[in-house]
């Protein structure tokens, strides 16, 4: 079936924060990224787009309501430099309606940047975490750039927003999620040595430049030890090493 004049102009719409909110859409681009969506969520899959080249990088798999197209037609609606040949268009996940689960939440406190808000969702999923957490004044986390950066493992996390941290805290008490963290680039514990720090928690990462934004009373604060006397590292590298030292403590059977 051929792409129709409609279905072009929601493709290039959704490159924008009003388009999708309009649509209540999202678009999904890249070979990882699609077969993410297809997945977790191939029931909200409005159609996908493909050349030859793109299908063939998914044996065995028939995307939904395919329009395939040739790679001219195709490099005019990507939006990348070296396009994979394949993107869909799908309905913006709603929260999940199933029990908050995982051994700690990550929190995203007003992280602005696309590239390190992807990296960190992709990282934390690729460490079998669960429940992803984000505040008003992040990124959209279905913007195209965010879905590219993440390879589309949005799709694979249970993605829920709060208006500020307060109510994000309020709602992790209320699931039984009480210890409370916040990385800071200045001061606090060690991540390698905070106890508790991966034991029905929740971990909040701030946007650049300014960390963690008006904070949580409440919260302990926990550091990455530099020797080196480095200011501080980006906000996806501090997520991975926080992450990856609860990943490190499963597997050394030691206490999270």
């Amino acid at each position: 079936m051929e792409l129709s004049k409609r279905e072009r102009s929601l493709v290039k719409a959704l490159t924008t924060r009003n388009g999708r909110r309009r649509s209540g859409c999202c678009r999904c681009e890249g070979v990882r990224a699609v077969r993410e969506l297809l997945d977790h969520f191939p029931q909200l899959v409005q159609f996908t787009v493909a050349t030859e080249r793109g299908l063939a990088a998914l044996p065995g798999v028939v995307p939904q309501n395919l329009r395939m197209v040739d790679e001219k037609s195709f490099e005019e609606l990507s939006d990348t430099v070296n396009s994979q040949g394949i993107l869909a268009v799908a309905s913006i996940p709603p929260e999940p309606a199933e029990p908050v689960s995982g051994d700690f939440i990550l929190a995203l406190d007003q992280l602005g940047d696309p590239g390190n808000f992807g990296t960190i969702i992709r990282t934390f999923r690729a460490a079998g975490g669960k429940e992803l957490w984000y505040t008003k004044g992040s990124i959209d986390p279905w913007g195209d750039k965010a879905i590219r950066s993440g390879m589309g493992a949005q799709f694979g996390l249970n993605m829920r927003r709060f208006e500020t941290l307060d109510e994000l805290a309020k709602r992790a008490g209320d699931c039984g999620y009480c210890n409370f963290f916040i990385a800071d680039p200045h001061e606090g514990e060690s991540c390698f040595t905070c106890p508790g720090l991966f034991d029905h928690s929740v971990i909040v990462i701030g946007g650049e430049p300014n960390g963690v934004l008006g904070g949580y009373a409440p919260a302990g604060k926990v550091i990455i030890p530099m020797p080196g006397n480095y200011e501080s590292l980006n906000a996806a590298q501090a997520a991975t090493v926080i992450i990856f030292e609860s990943v490190r403590r499963k597997l050394a059977g030691e206490p999270c």
